[in-house]
């Protein structure tokens, strides 16, 4: 999946602002390009996990597809632990095509990963394609 740079900071910025909680967000794309982030509430509130609300996870998946984009990517992030999928996150993988990316936030730099999670057996690390505007 290719990001723009703007967009990829929206998504860190999501991360350390919820921080000590985890954040957690969808992200529309177009031909593998990622266009729009979509902030989500995180209905755990919780720093070990995160549960998109289930009425905003709907209204933005009918956004982008109304929008005829494809739902590129979920993310989160890891405010204790490094970013790479827990078994919570495997778990709740539901979207075995979408990217999973995680940010992990518990250093002064942010550490941003990305996954497919094609079974509950399966993580593979994807390389996440930062472009400039």
């Amino acid at each position: 999946m290719r990001i723009s740079r703007g967009l990829l900071d929206q998504v860190v910025a999501h991360a350390r602002e919820e921080a000590p909680n985890e954040c957690c967000g969808m992200i529309a794309a177009r031909d593998g390009d990622a266009v729009r982030v979509y902030r989500a509430r995180n209905a755990a509130a919780s720093p070990l996990r995160y549960e998109l609300d289930p009425r905003e996870q709907y209204r933005i998946q009918m956004e982008i597809e109304e929008q005829g984009l494809e739902l590129g990517a979920i993310y989160h992030s890891h405010t204790r632990s490094a970013p790479y999928p827990s078994q919570t996150d495997v778990n709740l993988a539901f979207y075995p095509s979408s990217v999973y990316i995680i940010v992990g936030v518990t250093s002064a730099e942010a550490d941003v990963r990305a996954y497919l999670i094609p079974s509950r057996d399966r993580i593979e690390e994807v390389e996440l394609e930062v472009v400039d505007e």
